[in-house]
């Protein structure tokens, strides 16, 4: 009994010597020491081995059992190893390589434009304000003196929740909520998202940006709203813009006009830019009309005010000589990258 172990023993160590892989040593623990193993066949047999003897050959088995499993555990071991220091030499790092550039993302145009315009008007004391999207009618349209059934409603027909709840046509909306805070005076910008229902082309999109202004004062003029302006402008295209006020109409504001800048490309001379005019409509302004104060529960008879309004879209177009809207919306990387 004792040869057949030494033999089984020594059989089993010459194979894991000679083993090249866990799958191999894996093999040789089985056939060794698994249930049908050689040690196991010899521990089957002891039925054979008389009484008195049984406990002698039961040690020299564990004995065997202990050594090959040490060896076998040895081997892994050192196979393990192996595999780790090829790891390591595989996924080593050059650190003298260049590093790889993040990809970094640019300023959308529209981001560009509106930063630059807050920051004209904060820096003339004008405090940036944004409200909701989803808007009660009377915010957008009744407390703008643009009543039910007012032909103003149809030209900035918009989507509806329900009869009483919009996405807000314009945001104008905000100035509206801040005045009926009752603080005053007011100097305030509203920037935000505006929705109506335009068909996509060139030049519109259901969905567009607004820079909406609001001065409520006492002893505040038009002239006040034309200095205003007129600097706004010059900041914003540059110190040789000149502006023109043309007459208009809004419900909200009386008197109205639109206001004009001279062409940045052409210096007013006429040119394909400005379609040989010398001048680019720019907004919209106005003094505040008498309703639109008493709605929010200011007293007409001692302030007054002005109000503006531009498309933030638009403004970027001009800026960077975008000739389609569509554009800005498609978030083509090549595009966004020129800004």
């Amino acid at each position: 009994m004792q040869d057949q172990l030494k033999n089984i023993v020594d059989q089993a160590i010459s194979q894991i010597n000679e083993s090249e892989g866990m799958d191999k040593l894996n093999d040789i623990r089985v056939a060794f020491l698994g249930k049908k193993g050689e040690l196991t066949s010899v521990l089957k047999s002891m039925k054979d081995v008389a009484p008195e003897d049984r406990p002698k050959v039961g040690q020299m088995v564990n004995e065997a059992r202990e050594q090959l499993e040490k060896i076998l555990e040895e081997k892994k071991t050192m196979f393990l190893k192996k595999v780790r220091e090829e790891q390591i030499k595989m996924e080593t790092i050059d650190v003298t390589l260049p590093a790889k550039k993040p990809v970094m993302g640019k300023h959308h145009p529209n981001t560009i434009a509106l930063e630059e315009i807050e920051t004209i008007f904060t820096g003339m004391g004008y405090e940036v304000i944004e409200g909701p999207e989803v808007e009660y009618d009377y915010y957008n349209f009744e407390a703008l003196n643009i009543p039910a059934n007012h032909p103003a409603k149809d030209e900035q027909d918009t989507f509806y929740v329900n009869s009483n709840i919009v996405l807000r046509t314009q945001t104008s909306s905000v100035q509206v909520h801040e005045m009926e805070k009752g603080k005053l005076p007011i100097r305030m910008i509203a920037p935000g998202r505006v929705f109506r229902s335009d068909e996509v082309d060139a030049t519109h999109s259901p969905s567009f940006h607004q820079v909406e202004g609001l001065v409520i004062d006492k002893d505040v003029t038009f002239a006040d709203l034309k200095g205003t302006l007129a600097e706004f402008a010059k900041e914003l295209f540059g110190e040789e813009t000149k502006v023109k006020f043309r007459p208009h109409h809004f419900p909200f504001t009386e008197p109205s006009a639109e206001m004009d800048v001279s062409c940045f490309k052409c210096g007013g001379s006429g040119c394909r830019f400005c379609k040989g005019s010398g001048w680019i409509e720019i907004l919209g302004c106005g003094m505040v009309h008498p309703n639109v104060l008493k709605m929010s529960g200011i007293d007409p008879e001692e302030y007054v005010g002005f109000a503006f309004g531009m498309g933030l879209e638009r403004v970027a177009l001009l800026k960077y000589e975008i000739d389609d809207m569509r554009l800005l919306y498609e978030n083509d990387v090549r595009f966004l990258n020129q800004f």
